[in-house]
């Protein structure tokens, strides 16, 4: 048996940078761009079927003009009519926008939702102050992690 051997072109990045992300090039386009926070698969083969890009192409052997391209995308779906349902943050509390947010900025989205939350103090925000389940799942056997168990036998 021979061992496949793969040719890659003369100008194959093995790390492309994106969104401030490091992105494996010997993978394929859209499997490559999950690795950027805030971007799924449906989502990145859905901006590159809008910036014209092949989904079969592995991400190194993209050229810089179709990298900026896809970033593009990324920054604002909307204006490349990718529908408001698709995107991952509609209508921001504080700005009222609809946007895709990527990268770091999902982390300080999360971030700051959960301070309003617990700045309102409504049942959420306290949940999440005191580091309890929020989505109203069972807290009575499960999720401890390394608390205190509730009966011990005696010796």
């Amino acid at each position: 048996t021979m061992a496949t051997l793969e040719v890659y072109p003369e100008h194959f990045q093995h790390i492309v940078r994106l969104l401030n992300t490091n992105v494996d090039g010997s993978r394929n386009v859209a499997f490559a761009f999950r690795m950027v926070k805030g971007i799924g698969i449906r989502f990145a083969l859905l901006c590159c079927k809008k910036a014209n890009i092949d989904t079969t192409r592995r991400a190194g052997s993209l050229t810089n003009e179709e990298i900026e391209r896809l970033s593009d995308v990324f920054a604002d779906p909307l204006k490349y009519k990718i529908p408001a349902w698709f995107l991952n943050r509609q209508r921001d509390p504080k700005t009222g926008k609809t946007e895709h947010v990527t990268s770091n900025v999902v982390d300080i989205k999360l971030r700051d939702d959960k301070e309003r939350l617990k700045k309102i103090r409504c049942n959420r925000g306290v949940r999440h102050a005191y580091g309890l389940r929020v989505r109203g799942q069972h807290t009575c056997t499960t999720g401890r992690g390394n608390k205190t168990m509730g009966v011990t036998k005696k010796r």
